[in-house]
């Protein structure tokens, strides 16, 4: 089977599930999307790895899992998203030891939010891509059901929290200047509000 690699779009709010957040991976040489929804706290650590401009104070667990195997000189060399079975996807991380190979289980969001430490390739099989996929048509007028909820999903990459909470804070940061949205920015990361400090930095980048 021939593997696909994939790159990350991004992530979004679930809509149908309450809690859950929707990471949008991309067909790197191809127009499919493949869709998983996975939880909260993976979601903010897959984020806070893309967004480069946040610096948690504390390592987070996957930041604590790369400082560890660094440490032992444990490298991070791919993840293949490697089974789909009844909505769930199995993925494997393959590291490296001593030019020594293994191969290692992980839940995809885990495995997503450690290959962005590394800066490791992430890949899926074809026949995955072929099931889970969806194509999204050039045609708004011919997009189906399943192609208009995605295309809903990326309309908001990286986004927290429900749309209305969203309106609320982005309406309240514009009354603010932008001295005083660095201290905002800066407080929030100090006080592990990630979701605060990811909107605080979408103002400033408008402003930018």
């Amino acid at each position: 089977m021939s593997l696909v690699k994939l790159s990350i779009k991004g992530i979004s709010y679930s809509q149908t599930q309450n809690g859950a957040y929707a990471l949008i991976l991309n067909e790197v040489d191809g127009e499919r999307k493949l869709p998983i929804v996975i939880g909260a706290f993976e979601a903010q650590s897959i984020a806070i790895a893309l967004e480069k401009e946040i610096k948690p104070p504390r390592p987070l667990t996957h930041d604590l899992f790369k400082n560890f195997a660094e440490r032992f000189d444990i490298v991070v060399k791919q993840v293949i998203i490697h089974k789909l079975v009844d909505g769930v996807f199995y993925s494997s991380i393959i590291c490296e030891r001593d030019k020594i190979e293994e191969i290692i289980d992980a839940r995809t969001s885990d495995a997503i939010a450690l290959a962005l430490r590394f800066n490791a390739p992430i890949f899926t099989y074809k026949n995955i891509l072929d099931k889970a996929g969806i194509y999204l048509k050039a045609n708004p007028l011919e997009t189906d059901s399943d192609s208009q909820e995605i295309d809903d999903i990326l309309s908001n990459p990286e986004t927290f929290g429900t749309e209305t909470d969203n309106d609320q804070l982005g309406r309240t940061y514009m009354k603010h200047s932008l001295e005083e949205l660095n201290d905002l920015l800066q407080q929030a990361v100090e006080h592990e509000d990630y979701e605060k400090a990811a909107k605080i930095r979408d103002e400033i980048s408008k402003r930018d």
